[in-house]
C-alpha cells in the first residue's frame, strides 16, 4: 500500500464526526452573532467627556512660561548689586562675551565710567548689542540695576556710589 491514499478521509474515528459537524454549524452562527453585534452596536463616549472641566483638564498645556512676572526676589525687597549680578550680568561679563567689559578690567570700564552712572543704566535698561534690556531680567527695578553697575565698576577699579534705595510709597 502506498503512503498516501487518495481515496481516504481525514475523519478516521466518530467522535471526529461529532467534531467537525458540530463546528460547521457553530463556527458560521457564532461568525453571524459578531457581525450583527458590530452592525447593530454605535460607539458611543461617556457623557461626563464633553464636560468643560474634562475637556480643559485634557488639553491644558504640559508646561508655562511666564515673562515679567515677579519672581521670589522681587517680592522679598530690593535686591544687592551682587545678587544682581550673579543672577544674570556676571553670565557675560565675567567672560567678556560679545564685547562685554570684563569685571575687574580697569581699562574696559574706564571709558563707560567716564560717561556717567546715568548714561550706563540708559544703556542697561535698553539694551545693547546682544545685551537684552535690564540685562535679561524684567522685573529689575532701576534701582537694583544702577546697584548692579556700581558693583560691576568698582570690581574693575571704579569709585562709584551706589544708589539709595527710593522712598516707600506711602
Amino acid at each position: 500500500m502506498s503512503a498516501h491514499d487518495e481515496h481516504s478521509s481525514f475523519i478516521k474515528t466518530p467522535q471526529q464526526l461529532i467534531v467537525v459537524v458540530l463546528l460547521s454549524f457553530l463556527v458560521p452562527i457564532i461568525g453571524i452573532v459578531l457581525l450583527v453585534q458590530l452592525v447593530l452596536n454605535r460607539p458611543s463616549a461617556d457623557p461626563a467627556a464633553l464636560e468643560p472641566q474634562a475637556v480643559a483638564q485634557r488639553i491644558q498645556p504640559v508646561g508655562r512660561v511666564e515673562f515679567g512676572a515677579a519672581g521670589a526676589g522681587a517680592a522679598s525687597g530690593a535686591r544687592s548689586g551682587e545678587e544682581i549680578v550673579n543672577a544674570a550680568c556676571g553670565a557675560c561679563h565675567v567672560a567678556g562675551v560679545a564685547n562685554a567689559p570684563k569685571i575687574g578690567d580697569p581699562a574696559a570700564w574706564a571709558p563707560r565710567v567716564k560717561t556717567g552712572l546715568p548714561a550706563m543704566l540708559a544703556i542697561a535698561i535698553k539694551g545693547k548689542g546682544a545685551m537684552p534690556p535690564r540685562g535679561g531680567l524684567p522685573d529689575v527695578s532701576d534701582t537694583e540695576l544702577a546697584r548692579a553697575i556700581v558693583h560691576m565698576a568698582n570690581k574693575s577699579g571704579a569709585n562709584l556710589k551706589e544708589p539709595a534705595a527710593p522712598a516707600a510709597k506711602k
